[in-house]
């Protein structure tokens, strides 16, 4: 027995170094291919993985050289465990009850016959495509000591809206769409039928969610939840503005690096806070993504037994209901307060706070914009390029740029602001303060969607028509931007707006690199909450939303001049 499992892995191992060999002939005979597979590993190993091994080496070594002893005084520190405690508690309690309200949303949208679901949807993405700290900002103006609910409607005087119980709220509030866009597609893909099946055979609604509708979406749930954990621990924005002395691992990193000048320290908490969000990101990866129990069988199937009883649709609806009018009064507050003399003193209408922003703030916006056009068509791109390569070519190391293009997801934008700041603050890479860190920081952090939506898309077209296009004649750069791009148009869109929304409300990982010559509208905006101008805070968002808003019609009509190519789904 143990001499044929010798034999079975000396075949294994001869049939691996076959293909490992072909591998490399076949990418040896294709120079351009070999050029552009070298240069985007060497991309990625400079601004994605050197950067992360700086922070390493430096949280782990300090001034005085590497020291167990230090290190073990550091761990057992009990500012360090009780902020540890405070991000992971908060990103728990966060990620568990966002969850739950995009499930609701989710099962209301895709099971039941609720009015209004085109209106729930479009609601719901709005935290998506604004500032992350748009919600603190609203939470202060609404419940703070000058708030309109808090002292204008209920009188409260010195009301106290800081602390962990507003921020889990505002992270609920703010991450909910990203569980909810997670369930909704994993609900889409349970075939109805078998819900329609339990039905027929006499069980009640309740049985059929509970034994059926329920299971199935198990492992989307643990998805979300997990989703939503990493973007709670390594929020920046939010911790800063609301979260009072409820100390986080993220915001003491920044505290510790700018307030204090300990790069040691701040890079060690920076360190802590990359552990548990890289744990996180590998388990929903590479283990829950695999637990899928959808049930596509190929065939079309749409349920007609939608839920319409009342006693289920009508609690579905308030709480839809409930939820938007939330998100609504929020934004609201921030519209409102932008239009207004001075929040919770003179609320007469002016302009004042547009012209302010415009006369002083002109510049960070030009800026903000600036670069997000320059780093936009790059993380779009060069998404679609990985994409393309991950999915039609063959090379050495393709699973090692696979997990270095996931890694900038799954990092914190701390960690990697203090990573860009070790890694090229001198020779031979001293790019701080220059625009050129702050594009590289937007395509790190922004190209794995593109790459995500990229691969998916690829996957869904015949690889026949590539084939054809080669075997007419067209080289390998003729047939990806004439016939394989245009396949691509969904996902390219996808890419585009997501590059160009997170890099105009980007702020964890750029404060620590702007500088007098390129700061941003995002760190602007921090800093007029910072000063107690609210209404000048609230009149930077409403300029950021309104630029988002137009980009992402103009994205549309760039989308749509690529053709009116359509994916051709593979023939099984």
């Amino acid at each position: 027995m143990s001499n044929l499992q010798h034999d079975v892995n000396h075949l294994s191992e001869n049939k691996g170094k076959k293909i490992k060999g072909k591998r490399i002939r076949q990418l040896l005979k294709q120079p351009a291919l070999l050029v552009i597979v070298l240069s985007i590993f060497t991309f990625f190993f400079v601004f994605a993985v050197y950067p992360l091994i700086r922070v390493f080496i430096v949280s782990i070594t300090g001034e005085e050289g590497f020291s167990l002893q230090r290190i073990y005084e550091m761990i057992t520190n009990s500012y360090f465990l009780g902020t540890l405690w405070n991000s992971l508690r908060l990103g728990i309690f966060s990620a568990i009850l966002a969850t739950i309200v995009g499930f609701i949303f989710a099962f209301a949208i895709t099971r039941t016959e609720m009015k209004g679901k085109r209106f729930f949807n479009l609601i719901s993405l709005l935290p998506i495509i604004s500032p992350p700290f748009v919600l603190a900002l609203a939470m202060i103006l609404l419940f703070g000591r000058d708030g309109a609910i808090s002292s204008g409607i209920f009188g409260i005087e010195n009301s106290d809206v800081y602390g962990l119980g507003s921020l889990v709220f505002i992270q609920t509030l703010g991450f909910f769409p990203l569980a909810y866009l997670n369930l909704k597609g994993v609900l889409e893909s349970i075939d109805p039928s078998l819900e329609d099946a339990a039905l027929n055979m006499g069980a009640s609604r309740w049985r059929v969610f509970r034994t059926v509708t329920l299971p199935l979406a198990v492992p989307g749930m643990f998805s979300a939840l997990l989703l939503v954990f990493i973007k709670s621990i390594e929020d920046f924005g939010n911790p800063m503005i609301i979260a009072g002395e409820y100390n986080t691992l993220a915001v003491q990193a920044y505290l510790q690096i700018t307030g204090m000048y300990n790069i040691d320290t701040g890079a060690f908490l920076a360190l802590a806070l990359l552990l548990p969000s890289l744990t996180a990101f590998l388990i929903q990866k590479y283990w829950i993504s695999k637990k899928s129990y959808v049930t596509v069988t190929g065939k079309p199937s749409q349920s007609s037994m939608k839920i319409h009883e009342k006693t289920i649709v009508y609690p579905l609806f308030g709480l839809c209901v409930l939820f938007t009018a939330t998100i609504l009064l929020f934004y609201g507050s921030v519209a409102f307060g932008s239009l207004v003399q001075v929040w919770g003193v003179d609320h007469t209408f002016t302009l004042d706070n547009f012209r302010y922003v415009l006369s002083l703030g002109f510049e960070t916006i030009q800026n903000s914009l600036m670069l997000a056009i320059g780093s936009t068509p790059i993380t779009a791109l060069l998404g679609m390029i990985i994409a393309y390569l991950l999915i039609r070519k063959e090379f050495i190391g393709k699973k090692v740029l696979e997990v270095s293009t996931m890694l900038s997801f799954a990092v914190p934008g701390t960690v990697i602001g203090i990573g860009y700041i070790l890694a090229f603050n001198e020779p031979p890479l001293t790019l701080t303060g220059t625009a050129i860190i702050l594009i590289m920081t937007f395509v790190v952090r922004n190209i794995t969607v593109g790459i995500e939506a990229g691969t998916n898309s690829l996957r869904q077209v015949d690889v026949s028509i590539e084939e054809a296009s080669a075997n007419l004649g067209a080289n390998g750069f003729k047939t990806f931007f004439k016939i394989s791009l245009p396949l691509m148009r969904s996902a390219l869109f996808s890419g585009l707006v997501y590059a160009f929304v997170k890099s105009m409300t980007q702020i964890s990982a750029v404060i620590f690199l702007v500088s007098a010559s390129w700061n941003l509208v995002t760190v602007s905006i921090l800093s007029q909450i910072e000063s107690s101008r609210m209404g000048s805070a609230a009149a930077y968002v409403m300029i950021l939303i309104i630029i988002i808003l137009i980009a992402l019609g103009l994205l549309q009509l760039v989308v749509n001049t690529l053709g009116p190519a359509r994916p051709r789904r593979v023939k099984k």
